[in-house]
Parts: structure tokens; sequence; C-alpha cells
């Protein structure tokens, strides 16, 4: 019988498929292949390097890839960041020339950097496609570079004052934005090592002061704020500007069994009307927020393009480091709430927490809402569990939501107060008239 043809009746056609051995070969080399493009290392808490997901790129575009400067693997060689490339090279000409009087040179900084290749490698989600030699030298000459900028900003070594990089503003604004994206990262413990093997005697600031130093430029805070971080333990430049933010560990109440869990919070015009007001306050970090009888006190944030950049690549390595607390994404969420609408920012703006110098209220509300979008958030497990808590069950308590309400709706400005100023006068004498009309009717004028 022919197996090519019908058997018999309805039955289908039987045929015999040929494995094709090159494919099959193909399959069982994959079977033994490893991942790259997302390392089994990217899932430890010793990889801390990532490349941002693309659906966080989707939404806010080219913000977690560097303008100018290549640090690190993921933008190596490309061809837009070839102008400070070339400045590399005379930045770690600057530094030889000085440590060769204390007898190091390039080999002894390629050595030093060669042992700890292997655990810098495993800092990167994606498999690092450069051999031992290239690998080696993007991590001295970058991190010399970074180290010789923060020395020379930070005024330990002189600089030339016609160097384009320190004289030319709109490169270090570029600069500074870049150093601290995501995905040009190199892991910090080669910096220090690099900065430690090039100290001179009589260098006394340590590589955290020089580099909160440099960041400082953009973020204006005290120094007295940055002193306690002098010897911070981070895992790279982003990292160890995150760190300086997050808020001191408080031990949060355990929630009662018949509370409900905690829902997000209404945006600031719906607050408003429930008598829920938000009031500057200082602190160390506009990350510590707090609520207490209906007010939510927040620290000033002034939004700029620095800033946008930090949040945004913050929020990207919360979202991708497995061991990493979620305090800048709790932020995001929470100012995403309060912000709906460009009116929303300009409270914000007229109430002095937000300095916008972005644009627009309606570019910061957009981009606001824009980082909010996509990211993961536990609102059980966050830092202002119970901000979130207490204002949803102040925003829902009895009377005084009622009366906030009232107030909004007739005294909120001098014209709606002057009219329900008229209309409780209309309505007393419209009262009174009836009384009046009423007693004339019981007893007429006249009558003993």
């Amino acid at each position: 019988m022919d197996i090519d043809s019908p058997r018999s009746g309805d039955q289908h056609a039987v045929t015999i498929w040929e494995i094709n051995r090159d494919r099959l070969t193909a399959m069982q080399h994959k079977l033994s292949d490893t991942p790259k493009l997302l390392s089994e290392a990217a899932g430890r808490t010793t990889c801390s390097i990532f490349k941002v997901p693309q659906t966080l790129i989707d939404v806010n575009g080219k913000s977690y890839q560097p303008h100018i400067i290549s640090i690190g693997p993921f933008h190596h060689g490309k061809p837009h960041l070839q102008m400070i490339e070339e400045h590399k090279w005379r930045f770690l000409r600057h530094l030889l020339d000085r440590t060769k009087t204390h007898g190091i040179v390039l080999e002894d900084l390629l050595k030093a950097v060669q042992k700890l290749e292997v655990n810098a490698r495993e800092c990167y989600s994606e498999t690092i496609r450069y051999n031992t030699d290239e690998f080696i030298e993007m991590m001295v000459l970058d991190g010399c570079f970074i180290i010789e900028l923060f020395r020379k900003f930070g005024e330990v070594v002189e600089f030339d004052k016609h160097d384009p990089l320190i004289t030319m503003s709109w490169i270090v604004s570029f600069l500074l934005r870049d150093l601290i994206r995501l995905e040009n990262q190199i892991p910090f413990f080669v910096l220090e090592c690099l900065f430690d093997l090039t100290k001179m005697s009589g260098e006394s600031p340590t590589l955290g002061t020089l580099a909160l130093k440099f960041f400082n430029l953009a973020t204006q805070r005290p120094e007295n704020v940055l002193e306690k971080y002098s010897n911070i333990n981070a895992k790279h430049l982003l990292d160890l500007l995150r760190s300086t933010f997050l808020p001191p560990q408080v031990k949060h109440p355990t929630k009662p069994d018949n509370r409900p869990p905690p829902h997000v919070i209404h945006s600031i015009s719906k607050l408003r009307r429930a008598g829920i007001k938000l009031k500057p306050w200082n602190a160390d970090s506009f990350l510590i927020v707090n609520f207490k009888h209906g007010v939510i006190h927040m620290p000033a944030i002034s939004i700029d393009d620095f800033m946008c950049a930090l949040l945004l690549n913050t929020v990207a390595f919360e979202q991708c480091h497995s061991g990493c607390s979620k305090h800048f994404t709790t932020y995001v969420t929470l100012i995403d709430c309060l912000i709906n609408t460009s009116r929303d920012v300009g409270l914000l703006c007229d109430w002095n927490i937000i300095e916008n110098y972005l644009g627009t209220d309606a570019e910061v509300a957009t981009f606001v809402n824009n980082m909010g979008k996509d990211i993961s958030f536990d609102i059980d497990a966050c830092y202002m569990a119970r901000l979130f808590d207490d204002v949803n069950r102040y925003y829902n308590s009895g009377w005084h939501v009622q009366w906030a309400s009232f107030r909004y709706t007739y005294f909120n400005t001098p014209w709606s107060f002057i009219s329900a100023f008229a209309a409780l006068i209309l309505l007393i004498l419209t009262i009174a008239q009836t009384v009046y009309t009423i007693l004339s009717y019981v007893r007429p004028t006249g009558s003993s």
C-alpha cells in the first residue's frame, strides 16, 4: 500500500517527515547556549548595570542613553560619542604624568584592573563581547577619565584654564547627565581601585566626596548634607547619588488586620476639595514626605534636565536590580498620583513644592505621567504605605470632607464668596419677610 496516498474512505493521507539533520544539530547547540542579552547573572544582587527595558524606552525615549560620552561597554564606540573619546586619552596622559613620579605607570593600572575583570563583567546584565585586553583597556580609560574629571572639578589637581571640557558649560551639563545614566556605568570598585592607585601624597578627599561635589553642580545641596556620604558603599555613580537621597530607615507600624490595604491617592485638585493641603518643608531629601492633620508635607524639588535624568534612571535601576529598595519608584508614583493636569503642576509651583525649569506646566505634567507608566510598584511594601493609607482614610472620612467641599465651592474665590454672601442675605430677607407676613396675619394691626 502506498503510504503517500489515501487509504480508503475519508481517512487523511499519511506522509513521512524526514528530520533535517542540520536543523537538529543547530537545535542541540542552542540547548547548550547561555543567554547573552539578559545573562543568568542579571538576577543576582552583584549585577547592577542594566540595559533599560524596552517598555520604558518606548515611553521615555532616549533619556537612558548617553549624549556625548560613553562609559562602559554598552555604548562603546558609537560615532556620536567620539568627541569626548579623544579627550579621555588626554586626561589619562595628564594623570600618568603625575603618577610616574611615584612609580605608577600605565602597566600598573592595567594589571590592577585585570584582577577585577571577572567580577566587573558580572556587574553587567548582558554578556560583554569584548575580549580581556579590550575590556581592561576600556575600564582603565573610562575610569581614569572620571577620576581625573572629579579631581579637576574638586580642585585637587590643576587644570588648563582653556580646557573645553571645563570651560564650555554645555559640555559640563551633558557630562553631569551622562554620568548618571544606568546604561553608562562602570563598577564603583573599579573606580576605587584606580583612585587609590593614583592618589598622591597629601590628597585627602575620598572618591565619594569628589563625586558628590561634582554632581552638586546640578543638585545644589548643602555641603553638610553630603559630608556624611564621603565613604558610602555604592555599586556605581548612579547608585552613589541615589543613596544620598534615601531617607532614614524607619520601622513602619504593622497594619491592623481589619484595615483594608492602601490604595493610590487622588490628584491635588480632588484632595483640596476634601480639605487636604500640601505644604513645603525643609528636609535633607525630597523623598522625605509625611502626612499629619490633613497636611501633606513635601520638600521642594527642582524639575530640570538633570533631575529628569536622575529620576528616570534611578527608577529604571530600581526596576531592574533584584536587591534594591524602591524609594524613587514610590516617590514617582506619589507625584504621578498628585499630578494629572497642568493645573496640578501650577498649584505645586504656587505652593513652592516644585520649581519648574523644564518648560510649561503641561510639559512637566506630561513628563511626570509618562515617568509613572509601566513600572512595577508594590504599595503594601513601599516606604510610603502608611502615608497612602492615612491620606485615603482622611479623604474618605465624614463631616470635615463635606465642610471642606462646601468651603471650596463657596469661599474659594472672592466672587464665589460675594455670590454666597448675597444669596445668604437674600435668604435672610426672604425668611424675615415671610415671618413678618405670618405675624401680620396672626396679629392684625390695631387689634387689642
